[in-house]
């Protein structure tokens, strides 16, 4: 059930990001989340997308280094504490979490979360045993 997120390796400089956007607007593909890391020299770009297979040719015709990577998403209540509920959940089965993003969402009740954990299926049914449900690439492509 989990989430293909793709990682970009990006040259940290002016415009390197407007660049990439700029071929995924033009491949019609929709950002649902993304993260970025940076060093002095290059930037790590995670990125959810509606369609993985179009978002990773396009960049790669741009000459991108591409990554996939399995992570789970998870919809958590807008309420103060839901997160650190899960976060507990996780440490309670022994599960780290190597790390998080927000999501974006039409909602006004949840929030959504894409975590990387080293086991996603333990993670997810830790998650689930709690009472949380678990976002799919299928419910990406719906928002």
């Amino acid at each position: 059930m989990s989430l293909n997120q793709l990682t970009v390796f990006v040259e940290n400089k002016q415009g390197a990001i407007v660049d990439i956007t700029e071929a995924l607007s033009n491949a019609n593909v929709n950002l649902r989340a993304l993260s970025i890391a940076d060093t002095e020299d290059f930037g790590i770009l995670r990125l959810i997308v509606n369609d993985n297979e179009t978002a990773t040719k396009a960049l790669a015709d741009h000459g991108y280094l591409i990554k996939s990577t399995e992570v789970i998403g998870v919809k958590i209540g807008d309420q103060p504490g839901k997160l650190s509920t899960a976060l507990k959940t996780l440490d309670k089965h022994k599960i780290n979490v190597e790390y998080l993003y927000a999501f974006m969402a039409r909602t006004e009740k949840h929030a959504y979360v894409v975590l990387r954990v080293a086991d996603n299926a333990a993670a997810e049914a830790a998650l689930e045993a709690a009472g949380f449900h678990m976002i799919t690439d299928a419910d990406v492509c719906k928002l």
